[in-house]
């Protein structure tokens, strides 16, 4: 039995997209079962990349058959999807759902500038933008396509921001790695606030006393000129 025709029985019969590590535990538990058939023995400790090396060449196959679906991953999950140019017929059978509204351009240019450069801080952004996005920012936290992810390590341990999985899903992208190039936007410079000071890594800031002493000891001391040498007795005349 091909591994790659087994995930695919199972990736046909599941009611949701799938990931590698779902689709590798259900194999073990198969594996495992009482019942389990001599067949489904070998897949036990089946490995992530054999799983996705498999799914990988199934999706190959369905892209060469030229069907009216195709395998697919997005947002790290696999799951069979119906070609576009069906989606007439798709329409007539389901119905149409009322979709979310259309991001505006601001909107799609911070959720630009966020993937390429996450973490990232809002300040950040809008240097990179040049524009206040506090409405911006809300519409697409409430969308669920960003989500705070941290604290940056500078002074004010400012809010960082990435993408989710529903990012990925509304663009259609496997991952991160499926962004277009985008080295002209990675490169535009983004000045940070100077980091809280410490007396060591991982310890609390030096207090403001001790932060003074040290400010005081580094700096250069003032040279004292030398003491005017006393005059010499003027030798004896001659008599």
């Amino acid at each position: 039995m091909e591994l790659k025709y087994i995930l695919e029985s199972l990736l046909f019969s599941a009611q949701k997209p799938m990931s590698v590590k779902e689709l590798r535990e259900l194999l073990a538990s198969a594996a495992t079962a009482e019942e389990a058939d001599e067949t489904a023995k070998p897949f036990k400790k089946i490995k992530d990349d054999d799983v996705t090396a498999a799914l990988e060449e199934l999706a190959r196959e369905h892209e060469i058959a030229t069907r009216s679906y195709r395998l697919a991953c997005v947002a790290g999950a696999w799951q069979f999807v119906t070609q576009p140019e069906f989606a007439p017929w798709l329409k007539a059978l389901v119905g149409v759902k009322n979709r979310p509204t259309r991001l505006s351009q601001a909107a799609l240019e911070t959720l630009a500038i966020i993937a390429y450069r996450q973490p990232v801080t809002r300040a950040e952004v809008e240097q990179v933008r040049g524009v206040n996005i506090d409405g911006t920012m809300q519409t697409i936290l409430e969308r669920g396509l960003v989500v705070q992810s941290g604290r940056a390590e500078v002074v004010g341990r400012p809010a960082l921001y990435s993408t989710t999985p529903l990012f990925l899903e509304y663009f259609g992208l496997r991952g991160l790695e499926d962004l277009p190039a985008a080295d002209e936007l990675r490169r535009i410079p983004v000045e940070r606030p100077p980091a809280p000071v410490t007396a060591d890594a991982g310890l609390a800031t030096v207090p403001p006393e001790q932060l003074q002493l040290n400010e005081e000891a580094s700096m250069p001391k003032a040279e004292v000129p030398d003491s005017p040498a006393e005059p010499s007795e003027p030798p004896p005349t001659a008599s």
